[in-house]
């Protein structure tokens, strides 16, 4: 592919020979974190579904194929850029670039989990949410990981799709559709993915260039990409509380979504405004933590309003 100088990862020779990795390198190859925040949206995505019913079986079925599925694409990933993992401070002991697990075992277990997950999602719910899954696997691994990443500092905002589409399959389990409720989550995650991930990569520039990695800050410099904090910002936090117009997020979400909106925003502002020493990594670092607060936020108050009876809508 254009714009890429890489070596498979089986055919390097620069990781500690494997010792044969036990259940929890397995484990940590899925990237368990994701896989949690995987299927909450994707839950989410379930329960806003205006139309449609899934048995309870059903429905914990495919948020595990999801999940896996999710954990799949995680693998790949790790297989794919275990020669940047190698380098990386918070990224150097997993599995493959410690030594626990060979190459070619992950890129096995990879695409095994990949196969078997979209087909008994398909199995058990239906085939559009199968293949909205098997998408996302191969956006993730392939588009992303193999291409956008190494290609282009846009990398994080085009690829970021990916890991906003498990409500859009939690929609298409329960419905056999796609409605306008997932799209607007989805859209809500695209935006907030720039903003959260480029305040962690505003601290961590130095080594994505010693990877070489064109994130934003290293393209575009540090000053353009705390700007473009911003202007990402300013446009999520009113997209935040289109739940609430469309009728779908009630008076919870409602405030939820305009106090969390209010906080990225200060925090994006003080992103802008430091920009040397230890200011300006607590104020990027701060952004970071606050975006993940945000966005577990808005999506456990829509869970909250949909499935414990706490909806009061503001729209007739």
């Amino acid at each position: 592919m254009t714009g890429l100088t890489h070596a498979l990862p089986a055919e390097r020779e620069t990781f500690a020979p494997a010792v044969g990795g036990d259940v929890p390198d397995y484990f940590a190859l899925l990237k368990p974190r994701v896989m949690v925040l995987v299927i909450f949206t994707a839950l989410v995505g379930m329960v806003v579904s205006p139309h449609g019913h899934v048995s309870p079986v059903i429905g914990a079925i495919s948020l595990l194929m999801i999940a896996i599925g999710a954990g799949a694409s995680g693998c790949l990933n790790m297989w794919w850029d275990a020669d940047i993992d190698a380098v990386m401070t918070r990224t150097a002991k997993r599995p493959i670039p410690d030594g626990r697990i060979r190459p070619n075992e992950a890129l096995a277990f990879g695409l095994f989990l990949s196969v078997a997950s979209t087909l008994v999602l398909g199995l058990a719910a239906n085939w559009l949410a199968a293949g909205l899954l098997a998408f996302t696997i191969v956006f993730y691994a392939v588009i992303y990981s193999m291409w956008l990443k190494r290609a282009t500092a846009q990398n994080i905002v085009i690829g970021g799709a990916a890991g906003a589409l498990p409500p859009v399959i939690g929609q298409a389990v329960v419905t056999g559709s796609v409605g306008i409720e997932s799209l607007v989550l989805f859209a809500i995650i695209f935006i907030w993915t720039p903003p959260h991930f480029w305040a962690l990569a505003l601290v961590k520039a130095g080594e994505y260039a010693k990877a070489g990695i064109p994130m934003m800050p290293n393209v575009a410099g540090p000053d353009s990409t705390r700007r473009q904090i911003v202007w990402y910002t300013v446009l999520l936090a009113p997209l935040g509380l289109a739940p609430v117009v469309l009728g779908f997020g009630g008076l919870l979400y409602a405030v939820i979504g305009v106090l969390g909106g209010l906080g990225m925003l200060a925090f994006s502002v003080q992103v802008l405004r430091n920009r040397e020493g230890e200011a300006e990594k607590r104020a990027a670092m701060g952004m970071f933590g606050f975006s993940i607060l945000y966005l577990f936020l808005l999506f456990a108050a829509l869970l909250a309003e949909q499935s414990l009876g706490l909806f009061r809508p503001l729209v007739a």
